[in-house]
């Protein structure tokens, strides 16, 4: 009992030091856990709220853990005093993906986690290389799917390597379409995209944000989106749910702290996030990254990850794939 009084003490204490009475924000510093490199969508976007709550929350740094899948500086989150101090990043692969997917985890993505806000959803797009599209007379998802009907196993599809969203998103395609390609997974995204524009991959399922300059050159031809909806960067371009009903594939990211976080704290740190997702500043600068801001509550945050860790459970095992 003695530990758990100490504990509760030193929680109160770092919550009075966060949001001291008549203070807008804190002079300690927060820490943005990001568990990738510097540099990608999920980097820019953290980097731009940090810049947008300083305002209302004090000084807020960015620090890049990347490794094992995301899972090293999650990990990080999830053991971090929960003081409100220190939070970060959650994504669809460390959240959904990679708790079925790699046979050991260092942390429990249902409990381990107090939810804060979602962040950003950014579309992902099945594209072909236009020169196979025009080959094989392919101008739509309807028509991908007729060829691959009548020509079984001779459609092959690449991704970013085995359990990556790329890869997923085609086992669902395939599945629900009732048809078959060959998946060939690369180290990575950008050697995937490189082996579809050179003709080695007939299609993927590529993140819009790093497709769009090639869909734009007419190197790639955008058959949908996989969102449940059409995306207003491609407004022209159908949702597979269009042609396949109830398909729906997003990558998306949001902050969470450690699952001790007062709630006191983590509905101050929702209010400021929510208030810099919904400004004019950063749905511009998101725009850029062709990322949307998705602002939610908290408690909307935890049933949409919920949902989301149920969902990939069934992907992930349907696709046989393992990272040991």
């Amino acid at each position: 009992m003695t530990g758990m009084k100490t504990k509760s003490i030193f929680i109160l204490m770092a919550a009075f030091a966060l949001w001291p009475p008549g203070a807008s924000a804190q002079s300690r510093p927060i820490r943005i856990i990001v568990p990738y490199a510097a540099g990608g969508p999920i980097d820019a976007t953290a980097r731009v709220l940090a810049e947008r709550v300083r305002d209302t929350l004090g000084p807020v740094i960015v620090d890049n853990k990347p490794g094992g899948g995301g899972n090293i500086g999650v990990d990080l989150i999830a053991k971090a005093p929960p003081d409100g101090l220190t939070i970060g990043i959650s994504a669809l692969a460390t959240h959904a993906i990679n708790p079925w997917l790699y046979n050991k985890m260092p942390f429990n993505a249902a409990t381990d986690f107090a939810p804060i806000t979602q962040m950003v959803r950014v579309p992902n797009v099945l594209v072909l290389n236009t020169d196979t599209a025009n080959r094989l007379g392919i101008n739509s998802l309807a028509d991908l799917i007729k060829y691959a009907k009548a020509n079984p196993g001779k459609l092959n599809y690449g991704s970013g390597g085995n359990g990556s969203g790329g890869h997923l998103a085609g086992e669902m395609f395939k599945t629900q379409a009732g048809i078959f390609a060959v998946h060939i997974p690369y180290n990575g995204g950008s050697p995937a995209q490189l082996a579809l524009l050179s003709g080695q991959v007939d299609f993927n399922f590529d993140n819009l944000a790093t497709a769009a300059a090639n869909i734009k050159a007419g190197k790639l031809r955008a058959l949908a989106v996989t969102t449940a909806q059409r995306s207003p960067a491609l407004p022209d371009v159908p949702a597979v749910s269009e042609t396949l009903s109830g398909f729906s594939v997003d990558t998306w990211w949001g902050l969470v702290a450690p699952a001790a976080t007062p709630k006191d704290i983590l509905a101050k740190l929702n209010q400021a996030f929510v208030a810099a997702l919904n400004s004019p500043e950063v749905k511009t600068r998101f725009a850029v990254l062709l990322a949307e801001p998705v602002p939610t509550t908290s408690e909307q945050f935890g049933t949409f990850m919920k949902d989301e860790l149920a969902k990939y459970e069934k992907v992930v095992k349907a696709s046989g794939a393992k990272v040991d």
